[in-house]
């Protein structure tokens, strides 16, 4: 497989150096694998914090900024951070009102975002986690007990992360990053498998004329494969696997998800038919985002995340954020 890389070994330190030098707004630690916004701690707010294997930018470095995260710990490609960066992460961003962890439900993830929670309150450091479980497609997988969280992660960093820029307490924060994944639902779908640099070849098989409904984002087996489908006939697999789980009562926020080798052009097509199911279910669509969000690394495929939003939820989404991969309001 053709890669831009130099050696597998260096591939997130590469990407670390690169990130620093096209953000000078972050301050990336590529050493010790630790991003932090550069005018952290802010004083008197609540500081999120994430993590999670690399390989599926720009989640979480990419969300480093006001608005959104504090600080994010890139561990190797679909490898979990150590206790250690998510330690040295909180204690430079915490400004004494607490961190909140935000943690995918990952085996490794929980595990050592639970270890580090108790290093740092050794530290004097309030810690509070949030675990994000959004994906209706399997219950356990690989690397999960229980469901496996993907795309409410975006929802989840955003309009928690615009709560603590309000200075919202850390009960606060996290009771609202709790309330934006309990209303969140995520479906995923392959086109093609991803591979890992350390590995230079496919990390599972895919005909090219199937595809893997409810895929993992590390590659992991959904419910069924089946013979290649129209947008069309995806949208409403996908969308009704969402809703018929999820079942909101009023409008939802739309992510139409690439997952890392779909073009633009595909997504905006599948984004319009994932509003023709709403619209034939009756669910209102307040905001949609469309683009590669929440990735892995180089799969051809989507995924659909709804969260249903009341009026503060959306408030908080819509509040100004200024990140690498996301920004409005500024």
């Amino acid at each position: 497989m053709k890669m831009l890389i130099n050696v597998p070994e260096t591939v997130v330190a590469d990407a670390l150096r690169g990130m620093a030098a096209a953000h000078p707004e972050l301050t990336v630690d590529v050493e010790r694998r630790v991003v932090v916004r550069r005018d952290a701690p802010v004083a008197g707010r609540v500081a999120l914090v994430s993590g999670g294997g690399s390989g599926h930018e720009p989640l979480h470095a990419g969300f480093v900024g006001p608005g959104m995260l504090a600080a994010a710990c890139p561990g190797e490609v679909f490898t979990s951070p150590v206790p250690d960066q998510m330690v040295r992460a909180a204690a430079a961003v915490d400004s004494g009102q607490g961190v909140l962890f935000v943690v995918k439900n990952y085996t490794g993830d929980v595990l050592n975002f639970e270890m580090a929670a108790e290093l740092a309150e050794e530290e004097g450091i309030r810690v509070q986690r949030v675990l994000v479980n959004d994906d209706v497609a399997v219950t356990d997988s690989l690397y999960t007990a229980g469901r496996r969280g993907t795309g409410a992660t975006l929802f989840v960093e955003k309009i928690a992360g615009a709560a603590a820029e309000e200075g919202a307490p850390l009960d606060h924060v996290a009771a609202v990053a709790r309330r934006v994944n309990e209303s969140s639902r995520s479906f995923g779908v392959a086109l093609s498998p991803c591979t890992t640099p350390a590995k230079g070849s496919p990390t599972f098989e895919l005909p090219p004329g199937e595809l893997e409904l409810g895929v993992g984002i590390h590659g992991e087996p959904g419910r069924e494969r089946r013979p290649m489908m129209t947008s069309g006939e995806i949208a409403d697999f996908a969308v009704h696997a969402v809703l018929d789980d999820l079942e909101p009562r009023g409008p939802v926020i739309a992510l139409v998800n690439g997952m890392g080798a779909t073009p633009l052009l595909e997504l905006y097509g599948f984004n319009a038919e994932v509003q023709r199911v709403l619209g034939e279910r009756g669910v209102p669509v307040a905001r949609t985002l469309v683009g590669n969000y929440v990735t892995s690394l180089d799969m051809a495929g989507c995924s659909v995340t709804l969260c249903a939003v009341d009026e503060e939820l959306l408030r908080l989404w819509d509040a100004p954020v200024s990140t690498p991969a996301l920004r409005w309001g500024r």
